[in-house]
């Protein structure tokens, strides 16, 4: 298949689709080699049990991502109207009735199909497509406090019902909203006391966290949270801290070529190093290189979305673009930093890389839709060089 042909079929910035398809090569192998244990507890010594269900998911997300690189961007406006009610009703749900996985309620269980899926997941992607709608839309009014307003209500309502039971990922969500807030030229002053109310509630949090008797909460996330605190202040030796240390060990045990695809050693100690720890066993295999290697990836995944925020004509595929991009990469960066110990342990994963299930397809779904922006920016760009041409 020569090069026009695959322009023709994978549309939009090649770049993007390359960032893609290394990135599912690569979790691919990691997550094969990282689930040898967990096989062995729980599958009876199949190893290829989760390599093919990881591959399975991808492949399935793969179809979401063709299919959404296909459609106008401009689809997603419309939709995100719908999908992110639809998607607060859903977390509210899954709080009730939602299944518990690492003592957690976190996933909600698809009747008849036997699978279950993250609604946070679901409600980040369409939050974002929502807040780059309603920017886009009140361009000429948003200096007002009433357009303020409505959005933060909207973002507060999926961050608090997200953070009882997945705390970090409803700080990513809030993060990423935030500079959507400001690249979206909301008022400064609004956006510096929402800063500084933020940093204050955080900080009120840590402290009442360190000070609080949690011997009665263990039904809850919070004696976790306090740990986790504990954890990387170094106030305590627990899980958190064998996590971390086994991380450490792997990371500085790889050099820069590593041990080797399969050789892992610390895949047998770390608890989850197919999902939380999967860079440190990247790291451990194939060393220094395939550490920056993943990094380098989504660095250039956020190069790539900039230079398509600049050649966008409309707001909403430029605030579409980088929120979603700028989600995913924050995430990533996030597991990366507590791989190596420099940010306390938050169960983040790194998009397409770490096993997983529906987060696969969700992913996959909001590089489809980046995918969408580049490719309708490209097409738009070919029609009028045409008619300048004529």
């Amino acid at each position: 298949m020569n090069s026009s042909r695959l322009n023709r079929v994978f549309r939009g910035d090649p770049w993007i689709w390359v960032i893609v398809i290394s990135l599912s090569l690569i979790g691919i192998l990691a997550v094969y080699s990282s689930t040898g244990t967990l096989a062995f507890s729980k599958q009876g010594g199949n190893t290829e049990f989760y390599f093919l269900k990881h591959t399975g998911y991808l492949l399935i997300g793969f179809g979401f991502m063709y299919m959404c690189h296909l459609l106008n961007y401009l689809y997603f406006a419309r939709l995100s109207q719908l999908l992110v009610w639809i998607s607060i009703l859903l977390l509210v749900v899954t709080l009730f009735v939602g299944s518990e996985v690492n003592n957690a309620t976190r996933v909600l269980p698809i009747p008849g199909l036997g699978i279950t899926f993250q609604t946070s997941d679901m409600a980040k992607l369409f939050l974002i497509m929502y807040i780059a709608r309603y920017l886009s839309k009140n361009q000429e009014d948003i200096d007002s406090l009433k357009v303020f307003r409505n959005i933060l209500a909207v973002i507060l309502i999926v961050v608090v019902l997200i953070a009882p039971e997945n705390l970090s990922t409803a700080l990513v969500v809030f993060f990423t909203c935030c500079l959507l807030l400001f690249i979206g030229r909301i008022n400064f002053k609004y956006l510096t006391m929402l800063a500084v109310s933020g940093a204050v509630l955080i900080s009120l949090l840590v402290v009442i966290l360190m000070n609080l008797n949690v011997e009665n909460m263990s039904n809850s996330r919070i004696p976790t949270w306090k740990k986790r605190i504990e954890t990387f202040m170094g106030k305590d030796q627990g899980e958190s801290n064998y996590q971390q240390t086994q991380s450490k060990i792997a990371v500085a045990s790889g050099g820069f070529l590593g041990k080797g695809p399969g050789n892992s050693i610390q895949r047998n100690y770390l608890p989850h190093p197919y999902s939380d720890f999967i860079y440190a066993i990247i790291v451990e295999e194939y060393g220094l290189f395939g550490g920056a290697l993943i990094v380098g990836l989504f660095l250039l995944l956020l190069f790539r979305c900039l230079k398509i925020v600049v050649e966008s004509p409309r707001a909403f595929g430029a605030l579409l673009s980088l929120g979603l991009c700028f989600s995913m990469s924050f995430q990533a960066f996030v597991n990366m930093g507590v791989a190596v110990g420099i940010l306390p342990v938050t169960g983040l994963t790194i998009p397409l890389v770490s096993m997983g299930g529906t987060s696969l397809v969700f992913n996959s779904i909001a590089f489809g839709v980046i995918l969408s922006v580049s490719r309708t920016i490209e097409e738009e760009k070919n029609k009028q060089q045409q008619v300048e041409a004529v």
